[in-house]
């Protein structure tokens, strides 16, 4: 089934296919014209060469439509007829160029966002010099809400007013989209004066995070033994609260937050920009730099692309349309062939002894499928174990875990079902140790505490697996519906013993 539709096409609609349609089988163009239907051809792009105004060109269903011509007359008729046509689609229109206002106002009166180049030139200016926001009733160029239109000003003006430079902390064992977050945010700082550094907490170990790191020569310190005293100023990105899942002592004042997990608590901040909705914080930063005019190099570009294609699973999980919208602006920036290592890295040994275990190990109830791995030495391959468990027929729900440095940690996913498995993990084992995220996938951490006095008799990896997983499955009062998936026979015989 068709989720993405682009009819028409314009340089902003060839753009947008770039950064969203690469390897997927559900994105659809419609467009009359020969030279940008050859184009989206050479993209690997499924291309109708038909007119995009009308319906009888249509798939059946299209879950998000993308009206992206140069031709107003013609984006507001593709506009109107796609609305008739799927009811409850997301209609995201280009208003083409040089469009009456009748035309503008004809376009939002049928689409969930309209997008005017120049409006937002206009405004981005308007921000990045502190004047007043333009009058009400414009064409929104991003969110739309007057909040993200004030949200520019308000992270300048609050960066400038530190008598010092910025700290930029991502969370402990970053992965790409807090490493791109934070070296983005350090980058937005220095454009307007301000010395930043980005740092992170425990170690890169995901061998995807570590080529993306060194392809990308990306500079980032640790905060272990920093000397907070010597910043005029705190940040956060990718979390929110100072001393949790960071190397910071908990209270640490914070002056800057940005994040898009949902927060556990209050955020305190002279600026707080959490929101949930996106599907990444590389989205948020992205979004900074375009409303700023800040054009970022390509080694920034590529690695926010891939923070928001990670935290969004290539935009399948927890996307939104600003994630479409940062990606679009990030494209032509991006070093695609460097991009393409970063993706596809060597495997570590490590990985693949946990991912073998973790299938070795499963214990399935329903669909939920939990793995006790025993010791690891990369956290990392947990969250890579739970992935694959999840391609399994009938599995709607995985749970992975380990100990290392005497510490249980566990990863957590979800797919096709409504279950919060950040709730989950906090229902299951808050209570021992520490656990969140998001509804699709969450983490946990558990000191091993006197479990590690155990008798010699008895393994410390079974121990572990019986105390985690009673807590965990009865945290699952009523197991999910499972979606399809590769069956138990086939996974056994691709990952043989």
């Amino acid at each position: 089934m068709v989720r993405r539709l682009l009819l028409g096409c314009s340089a902003v609609g060839s753009a947008l296919v770039e950064g969203v349609a690469e390897g997927s089988g559900k994105f659809l163009a419609v467009t009359d014209d020969a030279g940008w239907a050859s184009t989206l051809r050479d993209r690997n792009v499924a291309t109708v060469e038909a007119d995009p105004t009308d319906p009888s060109a249509f798939p059946e269903h299209a879950a998000v439509v993308l009206v992206a011509g140069d031709d107003p007359t013609r984006n507001v008729a593709a506009a109107s007829a796609a609305r008739e046509r799927y009811p409850d689609a997301m209609i995201v229109a280009h208003v083409g160029t040089a469009p009456a206002a009748g035309q503008v106002d004809a376009l939002a009166s049928v689409a969930d966002r309209v997008v005017d180049p120049v409006e937002a030139v206009t405004a981005r200016v308007r921000e990045a010099v502190g004047l007043d926001d333009p009058e009400p009733g414009g064409v929104a160029s991003g969110t739309g809400s007057s909040d993200s239109s004030e949200r520019p000003p308000r992270l300048i003006r609050t960066i400038r007013s530190l008598d010092g430079p910025l700290l930029v902390v991502a969370h402990d064992n970053p992965d790409p989209d807090a490493i791109a977050s934070a070296v983005g945010l350090a980058r937005i700082a220095e454009a307007v004066g301000v010395p930043a550094e980005p740092c992170y907490g425990g170690e890169i170990a995901h061998q995807e995070n570590r080529a993306m790191v060194n392809l990308l020569d990306l500079s980032l310190s640790t905060v272990d033994g920093a000397d907070l005293e010597a910043y005029g100023g705190i940040a956060l990105v990718d979390h929110s609260r100072a001393g949790i899942n960071d190397s910071l002592p908990e209270g640490t004042p914070v002056d800057v937050v940005i994040d898009h997990h949902p927060p556990r608590g209050p955020v305190e901040g002279s600026f707080v920009d959490v929101r949930p909705d996106a599907g990444a914080t590389s989205t948020l930063i992205a979004e900074y730099l375009s409303r700023l005019g800040i054009e970022p190099d390509r080694p920034l570009a590529t690695a926010l692309l891939y923070g928001i294609r990670i935290d969004t699973r290539d935009f399948t999980r927890e996307v939104s349309i600003p994630d479409f919208e940062a990606a679009a602006s990030l494209t032509p920036h991006v070093d695609e062939s460097t991009l393409d290592r970063v993706e596809s890295p060597s495997v570590s040994p490590e990985t693949l002894r946990v991912l073998a275990t973790a299938i070795d190990r499963r214990d399935v109830r329903g669909s939920t499928v939990a793995s006790c791995v025993g010791e690891i030495t990369d956290r990392d391959a947990l969250a890579q174990a739970a992935d694959r468990l999840l391609d399994l027929e009938g599995i709607a729900v995985t749970f992975v875990y380990g100990y290392m440095d005497g510490v249980i940690y566990g990863s957590a996913r979800t797919r096709g079902t409504d279950l919060d498995v950040g709730e989950l993990l906090r229902d299951a084992l808050a209570q021992a140790g520490s656990a969140g995220g998001h509804a699709n996938m969450a983490g946990a951490q558990v000191p091993l505490g006197i479990l590690e006095a155990v008798a010699e008799e008895e393994s410390l990896a079974d121990v572990v697996e019986e105390f985690v997983a009673e807590r965990f499955f009865e945290a699952l009062s009523a197991p999910p519906t499972p979606p399809a998936g590769t069956s138990p026979s086939a996974l056994d015989a691709e990952y043989p013993d």
